[in-house]
């Protein structure tokens, strides 16, 4: 376990946590502090081609661009899967807002092909208690969030015969409490604190939540899933400001008997104002909606798009755009699946071939597309659906 001071910040004033990521002066987030600081490790092109061998498909978008940039002990569950063994994912969603934005989508766009691609089982965790204590929101009102964010989460195309979808107002008790108790008489209070960074200002339910993040990275948690495979490994998909939940939960886990959970991490979605973090969802303005129609897409990427371009045409041609700050570019990189149309944007766009407004062009055409497919698999998505998806039940297709 790492000391508070650097668990909390890493050189330059950077801030990375579960409620906070900024940079100083507003400026980028760098990935490489941040992995030498957290102790993970990069994710380099011999793994993603392992992945690709071992899968017999391409690698996912976010793979083989960087998205998924880093990970802990992913290698050893590679080793595991070559083995003839299996493992399961485990990631989650905080139910603060009714509709989810692009950035929401990412790790379960991602957790879909891990599933599809290595057949294993599915365990996705709603925190609706955690944003009851962090948000100015009720118990009520976020039990229903929950249950309207797993509708965007079914829509996803997960398979329901391998997946386990709870909120933790409605499941947690019996061996999941247990194991909740387990990771709580491990961690201290100094240790919580250096952490999360928690103060005397925080109320006594913000530093009992970790062990809820912590033990569905445990099979045992779970006896109606893994009753007979107690050393299933866990792999969890999930952004890199939630890397200090799993370090505690990887420092707890020996003491209790438990498998360390290995991670795949990702970078942050970027706003649509610039990469100075993860959008915001308290500002509409930031972040595309699923919920949006093709005429707000427009005029958000028009708007408040910004771009690399030159302040003229003139000076774009000379100079071409800087691919470094553009975030059309950027929101490209992730969801325009063509790596060799994407190579010819890059080329003709820093070179000032290709101007501004036909980047953002292409754009609007690919996310118009990915949010109204979206937007039809969500509609299919009925209550009953949903309660399907919620029941506690062994999963039938689990392993095959």
């Amino acid at each position: 376990m790492t000391t508070p001071v650097t668990e909390q910040k890493v050189e330059g004033d950077q801030v990375v946590n579960p409620w906070e990521v900024s940079a100083k002066d507003g400026g980028k987030i760098d990935y490489d502090k941040l992995i030498e600081k957290f102790g993970c490790q990069r994710i380099d092109q011999t793994l993603v081609d392992r992945v690709e061998r071992l899968t017999s498909r391409p690698a996912h978008i976010f793979l083989r661009r960087g998205v998924f940039f880093a990970h802990r002990d992913f290698i050893e569950i590679m080793d595991l899967y070559e083995n003839g063994k299996k493992f399961y994912l485990y990631t989650g969603r905080g139910p603060s807002s009714e509709a989810l934005h692009l950035g929401h989508l990412v790790p379960f766009m991602f957790t879909k092909y891990l599933q599809d691609a290595f057949k294993v089982p599915l365990v996705i965790q709603l925190t609706d208690d955690e944003k009851c204590m962090w948000k100015n929101l009720s118990v009520e009102e976020c039990k229903r969030l929950a249950r309207e964010n797993a509708k965007d989460i079914i829509a996803c195309g997960f398979d329901i015969t391998r997946t386990f979808i709870f909120s933790d107002f409605n499941f947690i008790g019996g061996a999941f409490y247990e194991n909740m108790v387990r990771v709580s008489k491990c961690v201290t209070f100094n240790k919580v604190v250096g952490i999360f960074g928690f103060t005397n200002e925080d109320h006594i339910g913000k530093i009992s939540f970790p062990p809820v993040q912590a033990v569905p990275s445990f099979p045992s948690s779970f006896p109606h899933l893994f009753s007979n495979t107690k050393n299933l490994r866990c792999l969890i998909p999930c952004a890199i400001d939630q890397d200090p939940y799993f370090r505690m939960t990887r420092d707890v886990a020996p003491r209790l008997g438990y498998n360390k959970p290995s991670l795949i991490e990702s970078s942050f979605f970027p706003a649509l104002q610039g990469e100075t973090g993860k959008m915001s969802a308290s500002d509409p303005n930031s972040a595309i909606y699923v919920t949006d129609s093709s005429k707000d897409i427009k005029n958000k990427i028009n708007k408040y798009a910004f771009s690399g371009g030159q302040d003229s045409i003139e000076n774009h041609r000379k100079f071409g755009a800087n691919l470094e700050v553009d975030i059309p570019y950027k929101y490209l990189s992730f969801f325009l699946d063509d790596d060799a149309e994407l190579e010819h944007i890059k080329t003709e766009y820093g070179a000032g071939r290709m101007l501004t407004g036909e980047v953002k062009k292409r754009l609007i055409d690919v996310l118009s597309e990915l949010v109204e497919r979206h937007r039809r698999a969500r509609a299919a998505v009925t209550e009953e659906m949903v309660d399907a998806f919620m029941a506690v039940r062994p999963l039938p297709n689990m392993f095959s």
